[in-house]
């Protein structure tokens, strides 16, 4: 799988710094291949680490929702094989949730991840059903790396 990634907020290289040796890029990349391998997925992904105020504007763009999110997918069309899409992360919104819900900023980054990426692949959550598949999926993939059930109470 390759993976590129953006950059486009520096509070992201501080809050995953001494996770990987080669700092937030080196993380993005590393959780996607996890992610990747574990769904038998190969192609290429763009993954932008920005702030809540782009993550807002992608969201009333794209969905018509005017407010920031955590994480959005944009799958590529069919045709655009082996890119796979675009998964644009908010750096505020991550850094809110992870405290409140008490999770390290990492665990919660890299669920937010591997979310992005199985949106990518098809996945959705849209109907009780899909939640449920999607949600074991991440659940089995985050574990394979030693992240505890991110639904867990």
């Amino acid at each position: 799988m390759l993976c590129d990634v953006l950059i486009a907020e520096e509070k992201w290289e501080g809050a995953l710094a001494g996770t990987v040796v080669g700092g937030a890029e080196d993380f993005v990349t590393r959780i996607v291949a996890n992610a990747a391998t574990a769904e038998g997925a190969d192609g290429e992904v763009s993954v932008m680490l920005t702030d809540a105020a782009e993550l807002r504007r992608l969201n009333r763009d794209h969905r018509g929702i005017d407010k920031p999110t955590n994480v959005l997918a944009f799958p590529a069309p069919g045709a655009a094989a082996p890119f796979l899409g675009d998964i644009a992360i908010a750096f505020e919104v991550t850094a809110r949730e992870s405290d409140e819900e008490g999770k390290r900023f990492a665990d919660h980054a890299a669920h937010l991840i591997t979310h992005g990426l199985l949106h990518l692949l098809g996945y959705d959550h849209m109907n009780d059903a899909d939640a449920e598949r999607m949600e074991a999926r991440e659940r089995v993939i985050l574990a394979s790396i030693g992240i505890a059930d991110p639904y867990a109470a």
